[in-house]
């Protein structure tokens, strides 16, 4: 059977908000693919509501392009406390913090959600603005750790 990788982390172990790099894959061309976990809240103690989760998913997927070059995917953890980030290339657990500092301060006076029409989004009718905002103030206002263990905020 194989190993997933996020089940051998010791949820009970890490400090949330923070940046982890979870896995690189080098493919035979010598091409580099990174796994990031983006942490916003403390497994077991606290999840993101569905709605703020949901404009969370928009706002990440659509401004972390702006910060970071390669963004693959964005998707949300299905245990509501983060994000999965997968993207080309080598990027520093401090490079993907910064990027994610930058978005969550965009967030913060964010006016719209893009993507929120019956068109573009399968659950459309499911977002909230204003909380990803009271969440996006939360994070930085705890600070988001480059390592998942030791508080490092600058570095």
């Amino acid at each position: 059977m194989a190993q997933v990788e996020s089940f051998l982390l010791d949820h009970n172990n890490v400090q949330a908000p923070y940046v982890r790099l979870a896995g690189t894959e080098t493919h035979e061309s010598g091409a580099h693919v990174q796994k990031y976990d983006l942490r916003f809240l403390q497994p077991n103690q606290d999840a993101l509501p569905t709605a703020a989760l949901h404009t969370f998913e928009h706002l990440l997927a659509t401004w972390m392009r702006d910060e970071l070059t390669g963004i693959i995917d964005i998707s949300p953890m299905g245990c509501r406390t983060g994000f999965y980030m997968i993207i080309w290339d080598d990027h520093s657990p401090a490079e993907v913090r910064d990027a994610l500092v930058a978005v969550l301060k965009k967030v913060i006076t964010a006016d719209a959600v893009p993507a929120v029409t019956a068109k573009e989004c399968g659950n459309y009718k499911d977002h909230s603005l204003f909380s990803a905002k009271e969440y996006a103030k939360i994070v930085l206002d705890k600070g988001i750790s480059s390592d998942p263990f030791v508080r490092k905020l600058n570095d």
